[in-house]
């Protein structure tokens, strides 16, 4: 099942559009947390402890996925060092990178990293909302 038809099984779902809105920009800030590898886990416990529909939120978190958690996490830590004033400076010596280096490699970045998701992270769930909600309104008007 892709993104096209989850939406569409979003639309007509038998809630309200703000909680189905408000699922869904859960699930998208989510897809932006620092939290990788937890976003499952964080969409299912998030949906549990609100109440909202897990498998809207779930969906919501479907926009970071292989295709592209680099380009979304790249434009964060890049948003995260413009604000923080930082340059990023990333020269590894991938060639001699040990697992007991990659902490002193990637601390730089941890920063700007956990910024530049939060913030960009609220911007993509706010845009969502308003978005789905239009959506679902409009959708349910044309019934």
């Amino acid at each position: 099942m892709d993104i096209r038809e989850r939406i569409r099984g979003i639309l007509s779902l038998k809630e309200s559009p703000d909680r189905l809105a408000f699922a869904f920009a859960i699930g998208v800030f989510i897809a932006f947390s620092p939290t990788i590898g937890l976003h499952t886990v964080s969409a299912f416990f998030l949906a549990w402890v609100f109440r909202l529909n897990k498998v809207v939120t779930f969906t919501g978190t479907l926009i970071s996925n292989p295709y592209t958690v680099v380009p979304i996490y790249g434009i964060c830590i890049w948003f995260g060092s413009k604000l923080l004033g930082r340059r990023i400076e990333f020269d590894i010596d991938w060639g001699n990178l040990r697992l007991w280096s990659l902490w002193g490699e990637f601390k730089p970045l941890l920063l700007p990293f956990i910024v530049g998701t939060v913030l960009l992270g609220i911007v993509a769930a706010t845009i969502s909302y308003f978005s789905l909600y239009y959506l679902i309104k409009k959708y349910r008007r044309s019934q």
